[in-house]
Parts: C-alpha cells; structure tokens; sequence
C-alpha cells in the first residue's frame, strides 16, 4: 500500500483559526501554581469551573513533551513516565505505547486543528494560536511513522500492537509478534475519522493534503478489517493471531485466526470495533447484522441500590470501571435520548457509590502505588468499579484515580472536577506534569507516574471528547442516521424508554483523602 507524501511546515499550517489568549473570564493570562488544587475549595470549582478548568489545563500540559508523553522525532506516544519519589521529576520512561495512547492523543490533537480554546491551553499555553499547527505538525510525522510501520509490518494491515516508540522507527513491542488487539484499534480509528474532519474543515493546502494522507490510512484499515478481525457467525477476535507478520495481508501463506475464545462482544470500549465494521468494513449485509445478534448478551440492565440510594437503573458494567466509557467520547451516543439518559444515571450510580461506600474518589483500570523502596510500579489493577452492578464482582478498591471522573466530567463538568479536586488534594496527587496517576484511600502510597489513560481521558472529557467531529463527518459520509437507528434499537430492546433513578442528583464527594504523613514532591509543593 501507498500513502500520501506530504511536507508540513508550521508556517505553512497557520490557518485563520481565532483564538483568544485570554482566560475564560477575560482576564490576563496567569501561570498558577503546581499545587493549585490546594488553593481551590469544592464550591470554588462548582462556582468557578471555567476558571478551574484553566488552571487544570495549564498544568495537564505539562505532561505533553518530548520524552515524558511522546517522542517528538516520530510523532508517537509514550505510555508515560514514571517520577522521582521525593522530588516528582521525570525518570524512567515507559517507552513502550498501544493504539489506545494513540487514540488520545489524536483526540486531543483533532480538537486543537478545530480550534478548541481548551486544548490549545494544554498544548501551547503561550499562543494559543499556534496549536492548530502544532498539532498538524505532529500529525504529519505521525503519519510516516504509521506508513513506516506498515511497510516494515504488513502482517498488522495497517493496525499497531503494542510498540515500542523510543527510536526513530516504530517496532513490535515484546510479546506482540504476530498478535493485535482490536479493541485499542477500534479507539483508534475514530481517533482517525474524527481528526480528518478537523483537517479538512480548514482551507489551506498543507491540511488538505494532510488529510488526504490520513484518509488513505484509515481506508486501507477499512479494507482489511473483517480479514483479520471478523471469523463469522458475528465473532470479532479480541486479540487475532497473524501467522507472518511480516507478509501481506491477502498473500497466499497469510492467515488469521482468534487468539482464543475471548471476543469483542462487550457494549463498552470494545464497541467502538463493531461500529467501523458496520459503517466500513468489507463484509457482507447478513453479517453486519449478526454483529449486533452475537452482541446483545452482554448489553444488560442492573440497577444500583445502596445505602438508601436508588433504585437507579444502568447497563451492567463489566467492573464499572470508568475506562467502560471511553467509547462515549467518540461516538455520539447521546444524540439517542434513552441512551444519553442510561448514561447519565450511571454516573449518578458512579458518584454516589463512593458516597455511600465512604471513598474520597472514583475507581478506574489504573496502575497500582510506587514501592519507593524499589522505585517500582506494584502492578496494574484492572478490576476497580462497583460490583453490585457489574458482572464481574471480585474487585480492588483501595485506591482511586482522578481519571475515574472524566465520565462525569462528560455529564457536568462542575461535579466532575469536584471529584476530580478531591482526589489531586491529597499528598503526592500533584507533580511538574499535572496530577498523579492514582492514590491509596488511606494516603499511604501513590503511584508515583503520570501516562496518557489517567491524564488525558479527563482533558479530551473536557473537551467534550470528538463526538461532535464524528457527527458532522457521519453525516458528510451518510451513516449518521444508521448509528442513531443501530444504538436506540439495542438499547431500547432492553432498557425500553422508562429508567429508575433520574431524579436522583449526581453525588458530590464528602470525604478526603487522609494525611498519612507523605511529603509532596519538593517540584510541586503548596504556595501560599
């Protein structure tokens, strides 16, 4: 496959995009404090969220440089990195990243092409102007990163494993030989959809060309999807084996095949794969609709009732954790009342949980504390949400991630960012890159790193993820109306149009995270 040659320079990006270099509230720039979410009480942010979201913005920001977010010489994410234990500077990169970091990161830059005040504030706080083209900028050398890819990599058909991303040119990461995942990729691919549509609104050449250049790329991935991700009967591989990834996708010795039994059967993240089939993938009518048969098992009513709180109907989680809901910043789910309904009464669920349950924060897939002993990661803990309305009931809730409010965030920003407050208030919970990436309830350990998952998600939240990119680019190519049609059929067939719980306020957080006598980084400490 070829792609698009294109040069881009940021002189020649700057398009006639307006943007303020004001506050929100008009006031003169100011560069806040590290510590700022000190110098903000809970009804400060309800009041002043505008003004908090600058602050929050300004120093999420921080994150996004050269060797602690990404590589700058090939466009790529980094997972993140990980901090000094007393002094919260950088220290060992995790050079290693996956589509899903990607996609992020696209989402990000997509609403920066658009114009987005907000993420220029995270990307070029000191001219807000010059984030259109900075972002293109990347975009561009991120593109021959993935051609680059694909030519060294053909087996993938356009896809990434998990990869390495810290030399110039993009490899496999370990244990990803000839195996991709296809729900990371189903982020990423309206990551893609929704940036091209940031592109082309603008008039100049050098985006034209540049979105022309990523159309190619994401056509070729439509044109080998179902070879290597669908098996019939409705099945969509979790993970597919390749049998050379160094072969082309349709040569003679090329096979593909399911890892295993599991499948991307799941109403969340992974749903995201099933929708580009549908509107894209090279698969006959009758299968298209056996996606959506195959699916239903796993959209599920429950309802959460606790601790005099409810009942308030939701769709069952797999843990409820909240990076379930990635697929929401994407898709535009809430343009279908019952669906945008559902969704609302699970953060009600979400945030009164930790009320009910006494928790200063919202649980999320996140990684675990630093032993700063050994300056190591414990591990990653997946399963953190509420079990009473989640399929799986075995669970970890010893520690919370601000990143666990960006689905409310996506809801009601002022509630959202209180929760959000609450969590980056305790010790260590701020450091030179933003917040930290989670926290033990009793303030005992942090995780001291800071990567895309537990940052961004709640900046693109912010940002109102790319729904709105994604509809006006639906309409353009004439699916908008069939994803409205797909996504109000599943969910009425289950939830019907009457939901418990809507009169139930979201839930504001009531206790803190305890002084367990850690210090604050000496780069981030309180000013006063």
């Amino acid at each position: 496959m070829k792609f698009l040659s294109l040069s881009l320079t940021g002189a020649a990006l700057v398009s006639g995009a307006s943007l303020k270099e004001a506050r929100p509230n008009g006031k003169t720039p100011r560069a806040p404090s590290c510590r700022f979410g000190l110098q903000w009480s809970q009804q400060d942010v309800l009041e002043r969220t505008d003004d908090f979201i600058w602050d929050l913005l300004y120093w999420e920001g921080k994150f996004h440089q050269n060797d602690v977010a990404y590589n700058a010489e090939n466009g790529m994410s980094y997972d993140g990195t990980q901090l000094d234990w007393e002094t919260g500077e950088r220290t060992r990169k995790h050079d290693f990243s996956a589509a899903s970091k990607e996609a992020l990161q696209i989402m990000l830059y997509a609403q920066a092409i658009a114009g987005s005040e907000e993420a220029a504030r995270f990307l070029t706080p000191g001219n807000l102007s010059s984030a259109p083209a900075f972002a293109a900028s990347i975009m561009e050398t991120k593109l021959k990163s993935y051609q680059q890819f694909n030519q060294t990599y053909p087996g993938f058909g356009g896809y990434l494993p998990w990869i390495k991303t810290n030399e110039a040119q993009v490899t496999v990461a370990d244990g990803w030989n000839d195996r991709v995942p296809g729900l990371d990729n189903g982020e990423l691919v309206w990551a893609v959809y929704a940036c091209i549509e940031a592109l082309q609104r603008h008039f100049a050449p050098n985006f034209q060309k540049l979105a022309t250049g990523w159309q190619e790329w994401l056509d070729y991935v439509a044109s080998t999807a179902a070879e290597i991700f669908y098996i019939g009967k409705g099945r969509v591989c979790a993970v597919t084996a390749i049998g050379d990834q160094s072969l082309p996708v349709w040569h003679s010795n090329q096979t593909y095949d399911c890892e295993s039994e599991f499948y991307l059967d799941d109403p969340y993240e992974g749903e995201t794969f099933t929708y580009f089939l549908e509107f894209f993938g090279k698969m006959p009518k009758k299968d298209k609709h056996k996606l959506w048969e195959y699916k239903r098992a796993k959209l599920e009513k429950a309802e959460y009732n606790q601790g005099g709180i409810g009942p308030i109907t939701v769709r069952k989680g797999y843990w409820f954790s909240s990076h379930e809901i990635w697929n929401q910043m994407e898709l535009p789910y809430y343009d279908v009342d019952i669906v945008r309904r559902l969704f609302l009464n699970g953060e009600r669920a979400r945030t009164c949980n930790s009320v009910v349950t006494k928790s200063p924060g919202l649980y999320a897939s996140v990684n675990n504390s630093t032993d700063p002993e050994t300056d190591t990661i414990i591990g990653y803990i997946s399963p953190a949400g509420i079990p009473s309305i989640a399929s799986q009931k075995d669970q970890y809730h010893d520690v919370v991630t601000p990143y666990g409010a960006y689905p409310v965030v996506l809801f009601d920003k002022a509630v959202g960012l209180a929760w959000w407050r609450n969590m980056v208030i305790g010790k260590k919970m701020q450091n030179p890159y933003g917040s930290t990436e989670s926290t033990q309830i009793d303030g005992k350990l942090v995780s001291a790193l800071v990567t895309w998952d537990s940052k961004v998600t709640t900046v693109v939240a912010l940002l109102g993820g790319v729904t709105d990119l994604v509809r006006d680019r639906m309409r353009s190519d004439g699916i908008y109306e069939r994803f409205v049609e797909i996504t109000k059929r599943e969910h009425v067939r289950v939830f019907g149009h009457h939901l418990k719980g809507e009169d139930i306020d979201l839930c504001l957080p009531e206790e803190q995270v305890p002084d367990a006598g850690l210090e604050d980084f000496t780069s981030c400490e309180a000013q006063f």
